[in-house]
C-alpha cells in the first residue's frame, strides 16, 4: 500500500484505495492506511490521511475507534495539510456529550479566532467547536463570542459560509432550549 501512497496521487487513485477497504472483511487495510499516515515521509502520511477521509460512510465508522488519537495528533500537528485532514475526518464523528474534551474544545476556539490559521482549517474548528459546545447554552455564548470577533476582519467566502452555518445552528439551539 506505502508504494501507491508515494507522490500525488489522483481523485480517481484515492477513489480505487477507499474502494479496496471497503467492508469488514477488509478492516486490516483500514488499519494498514491508518498507521501510514504515522509515516516519516509527510507525502505518504498525507495521502494516507486523503484515503481516510473520502471512507464512505459505512466505512467511517471504522475511524470512531481512533476519535481520542486523532484528538490528540490535530493539537500537535504542525503539517498544515495534515491537520486539515484530520479535522475533515473528526468532522464526520460524533460528539458525544459524556466524552467531550475541554482540550480539544479550547484548541478549536483558540484557531477560530487566529488570523495565522489557513481557512479551512478555520472552517472545521468552527464546526466542531459547534459539535462540541451544542450541549451546553453557557458554551454557544462562548462560540458566539468568538464568531462576532470575527467582524472585525475580511472572510474568504467560505469561512464566511461556514461562520453563517454555525451561527444559524446556534439560533436554531437557542429557540428550541
Amino acid at each position: 500500500m506505502k508504494q501507491k501512497l508515494f507522490g500525488r496521487i489522483s481523485k480517481d487513485n484515492i477513489l480505487e484505495l477507499c474502494f479496496l477497504t471497503q467492508g469488514d472483511k477488509n478492516d486490516h487495510r483500514k488499519e494498514e492506511f491508518y498507521r501510514l499516515t504515522f509515516d516519516e515521509d509527510n507525502r505518504v502520511a498525507f495521502n494516507a490521511l486523503h484515503v481516510l477521509s473520502n471512507f464512505d460512510l459505512a466505512n467511517n465508522e471504522w475511524l470512531y475507534s481512533k476519535h481520542d488519537e486523532l484528538i490528540d495528533r490535530v493539537m500537535k500537528e504542525e503539517h498544515v495539510g495534515k491537520r486539515r485532514l484530520m479535522l475533515s475526518i473528526l468532522l464526520r464523528q460524533p460528539f458525544e456529550e459524556e466524552s467531550l474534551r475541554s482540550d480539544f474544545i479550547d484548541f478549536c476556539v483558540s484557531k477560530i479566532t487566529s488570523c495565522a490559521q489557513p481557512y479551512a482549517i478555520r472552517a472545521y474548528c468552527m464546526k466542531l467547536a459547534y459539535e462540541q459546545m451544542k450541549y451546553y447554552p453557557e458554551l454557544l455564548c462562548e462560540l458566539k463570542m468568538a464568531l462576532d470577533m470575527l467582524e472585525q476582519e475580511v472572510l474568504s467566502p467560505g469561512l464566511a459560509s461556514a461562520k453563517r452555518q454555525v451561527l444559524m445552528k446556534i439560533r436554531r439551539k437557542r429557540s428550541f432550549s
